[in-house]
């Protein structure tokens, strides 16, 4: 940033665990309010001043960049819109208190009743977010931005499942109610064989998350995996079944289910759509029933998922 000033925030005090929305939290200050809207205010949650002009082209970029990164803080920082045009007299005070407001924009960070940080001229995006992250570290918080949430699913797909289950946990520290870090979570500790801490996570999702598709295709997973780990050590002995009697559609179901613990997707959607061709209603369903669990599993995402659903469709509807 081109003017950063660093002071580590003095006093004490957390950031409130269940703050107002972050719209709420964005208001038009001007010297009567300014002890109250950010003074006292900064001693229970961050504080960000933007001092602003109607005359600065800068300042009409970096205010939407500020209130929507404070909307993203969820309430845990507060932003105060102050017109320094319409504020002389409180300009002057703050200059005698060191707060240089020369040029604008300028944007100051209190907490607990003084000065934290401070950043003059307008800031690309990342720099702000940076700049309200470190604040909100500082006064004992966090941001809980989707950037978490995709970096920890990233960790998944790059196999760091260590990593993106510690990202999921600090995640629902901030949310406890995110069903995608909820079932992330779970997945997580799934792929490092930890699956009765799994199933221990899976018991502590709230109730209002039970049918998120998440938390379902979470669910639906750790199901499959229990299944699997018998159908696994069998496999030789369903296939021996299937090349003895081809209409053997228990050994083809179990077969399916093993294919699916080894991370065979396709051929375990094969062996149940073949079930289907043969005898759609075998065992009440259970073929159809059983790949629809592996979808929820997979994620519509999925790209075996949507191949194998055109198939199940074009059964259906045959």
């Amino acid at each position: 940033m081109d003017h950063i000033i660093g002071q580590t925030p003095s006093g004490s005090g957390a950031v409130p665990q269940n703050p107002p929305s972050g719209a709420a939290m964005i208001v038009d200050g001007d010297q009567k309010t300014f002890m109250a809207d950010v003074i006292e205010a900064s001693r229970t949650i961050p504080v960000l001043v933007d001092f602003w002009a109607t005359w600065c082209g800068p300042c009409k970029t970096l205010t939407p960049t500020l209130e929507k990164i404070v909307k993203a803080a969820a309430g845990r920082v507060k932003l105060v819109k102050i017109d320094i045009d319409q504020n002389q007299s409180l300009v002057r005070q703050l200059a005698q208190l060191g707060l240089p407001l020369q040029s604008v924009p300028t944007v100051a960070a209190f907490w607990q009743g003084q000065i934290a940080d401070l950043f003059q001229g307008a800031q690309p995006e990342s720099e702000v977010k940076r700049f309200v992250e470190t604040l909100l570290k500082a006064a004992g918080g966090s941001m809980p931005t989707a950037d978490l949430l995709a970096e920890a699913r990233a960790a998944m797909e790059e196999g760091d499942h260590e990593g993106a289950g510690e990202l999921f946990s600090a995640l629902l520290q901030q949310e406890p109610e995110n069903g995608d870090a909820w079932g992330g979570l779970i997945r997580a500790l799934m792929a490092l064989g930890r699956e009765e801490e799994a199933a221990q996570a899976l018991a502590k999702v709230p109730e209002k998350l039970a049918d998120h598709a998440e938390i379902s295709g979470a669910r639906s997973a750790l199901m499959l995996a229990e299944e699997g780990r018998e159908a696994k050590s069998q496999l030789d002995t369903y296939k021996a079944r299937l090349e003895a009697d081809p209409k053997d559609h228990q050994a083809r179901y179990d077969l399916a289910t093993a294919l699916n613990a080894m991370g065979e997707r396709e051929q375990a959607a094969d062996a149940l759509l073949d079930i289907m061709r043969r005898d759609r209603k075998w065992n009440e369903e259970a073929a159809r029933l059983q790949l629809l669990k592996f979808f929820e599993a997979w994620g519509s995402d999925d790209p075996v998922t949507g191949a194998a659903r055109r198939r199940l469709s074009a059964l259906l509807f045959s």
